[in-house]
């Protein structure tokens, strides 16, 4: 297993990241085919999927490419879901060059941008690895499976806990590098005080159910106790995929104020009944899920913006300046979507994840 943590200083809004990371290739696979940034803004996890080094491959350069974008290079706070789309799209073409569509990815994360110096977490998807978020005691997936089992969930016909067994589980109906759908879905969420967001693979997902996740997430205060934990009860639980896991905590948000998430005393009680939009909101209806401390009477919307590069390392270090990057690692209050980003309606080609 591969592991280390990082800390990043402040930004204009005052916010400040600490944030720990780790991966495994499981104890089923003989590739790790999942890569991961972890390096403020930018905190993502892609798991590539074809068998051989075609995910591996694919997972990779979605990486790269990302991290080259120059809006989201350390210490931008301008990335909006229009240019981080534009990146996908190009980690798209640049997978399908390389690997003639037999090959494809996933791909799951936050970017950390600020609107009149106000923090949002900007929520990106493309497949079934995932995004979830700890907040004020409330634990909710922000970012919604492109899956066919989601689909199945979403349309009644089965239940979450039978999709976990479901033997379609690994089937997503979105991807970057193949098929005919690619574009992400986006959702802007305003950063609190004490927030913990968790990127993660489907290794870890499809070994632990969400109040296993929950449990660890609150009850461990350092972000990489929090990671490593996870990897190692995935492992326990059978480790039958590549498991990489990227936990990101938020403080001194607009000076410290508000409730921690650890200290919090519903932190043990994730909420059932907290179910994400899967549409796009109307613009009243995304001000109105904003303080109005944080609006200037008048002004319209608030706006999201995009990544610059990252020169990242070979290794897995962290530090104030520098990104950490997973690339072919051999070891083994609800959100609102984002407005300048719709979640796109398109048929879709089922693909089988392997990663």
């Amino acid at each position: 297993m591969s592991s280390v943590d990082g800390k990043h200083g402040e930004n204009s809004s005052g916010v400040r990241l600490g944030f720990g990371f780790g991966t495994d290739r499981g104890l089923r696979r003989e590739l790790n085919e999942d890569s991961f940034l972890a390096a403020d803004p930018l905190f993502t996890v892609a798991d590539g999927m074809g068998g051989h080094e075609a995910g591996e491959v694919a997972s990779r350069e979605c990486i790269e490419v990302l991290s080259n974008q120059r809006l989201l290079s350390a210490g931008s706070r301008e990335a909006t879901a229009s240019d981080l789309q534009q990146a996908l799209r190009q980690a798209d073409a640049r997978i399908r060059e390389l690997a003639n569509a037999r090959a494809g990815t996933t791909v799951s994360g936050v970017v950390l941008v600020e609107e009149r110096t106000v923090p949002y977490w900007l929520v990106f998807n493309v497949g079934d690895s995932r995004t979830y978020r700890l907040s004020q005691g409330v634990f909710a997936q922000i970012s919604v499976d492109h899956s066919e089992v989601q689909e199945m969930v979403d349309g009644g016909l089965i239940t979450a806990e039978e999709a976990l067994v479901h033997p379609r589980r690994h089937v997503v109906t979105r991807a970057l590098g193949t098929g005919s759908d690619t574009e992400a879905d986006f959702w802007l969420v305003p950063v609190e005080e004490g927030d913990r967001i968790l990127v993660c693979s489907d290794g870890l997902t499809g070994e632990l159910g969400d109040d296993q996740i929950h449990r660890v997430l609150s009850t461990l205060r350092h972000p990489q106790d929090a990671v490593d934990s996870l990897i190692q009860a995935a492992l326990r639980s059978g480790g039958r995929d590549n498991v990489t896991v990227i936990v990101v905590d938020a403080s001194n948000v607009l000076g410290g104020a508000g409730e921690q998430t650890l200290n919090n005393p519903n932190a043990a009680e994730s909420d059932p009944d907290d179910t994400l939009p899967r549409i796009p909101v109307v613009v009243e209806e995304l001000l109105e899920s904003i303080p109005a401390s944080v609006m200037d009477p008048g002004q319209g919307t608030t706006t999201e913006t995009a990544p610059e590069s990252l020169a990242a390392p070979e290794n897995d270090q962290a530090t104030s300046n520098t990104p950490a990057m997973g690339l072919q690692l051999p070891s083994h209050a609800p959100a609102v979507p984002a407005m300048a980003a719709h979640a796109f309606a398109a048929a879709f080609s089922p693909k089988e994840n392997h990663g």
